[in-house]
């Protein structure tokens, strides 16, 4: 069938609108089967089973993080305090940036926003005060001590 792969049909969204207004999921289903299909329990009533059939509540691990058998610890971030990562965006710099980094994206975008150097605007006053409290945040961290 045209617009199909492996077993899935895709549809414009023009489409996608007319099936959505005709699909009926409780078409077929008595009054009673409706009433359960609608309990927010719905589900959750059944036992999950594990290997062998036994009872056990599994579910997905795509990442394999809770697997018992990994070999390394994922390694720690940079800047790993809670705030940094905000910080590090307001100052336009990623997880790598190291303290020079740091120091100079504050230089950089103090001399932006503050009212002195851009002719009095004083509609950037937000911006200078995140980028304060950014620097601020992250003068404080371990990693920025460590490595001044």
């Amino acid at each position: 069938m045209p617009g199909s792969e492996g077993g899935w049909q895709f549809l414009c969204l023009e489409h996608v609108r007319a099936f959505n207004a005709k699909y009926n999921f409780f078409d077929g289903l008595n009054p009673d089967e409706i009433r359960e299909a609608q309990s927010p329990l719905a589900g959750w009533e059944r036992a999950t089973t594990g290997k062998g059939g036994r009872e056990a509540f599994t579910f997905g691990d795509p990442l394999d993080l809770f697997s018992a058998d990994r070999k390394a610890a994922p390694s720690p971030k940079r800047w790993a305090a809670f705030g940094d990562a905000q910080a590090l965006q307001a100052l336009g710099l990623g997880d790598g940036a190291t303290p020079d980094d740091v120091r100079r994206a504050y230089k950089r975008l103090v001399r932006r926003y503050h009212p002195d150097s851009n002719g009095g605007d004083r509609a950037q006053e937000g911006k200078l005060q995140a980028v304060v409290n950014a620097y601020t945040h992250l003068k404080s961290a371990h990693r920025f001590q460590s490595e001044s």
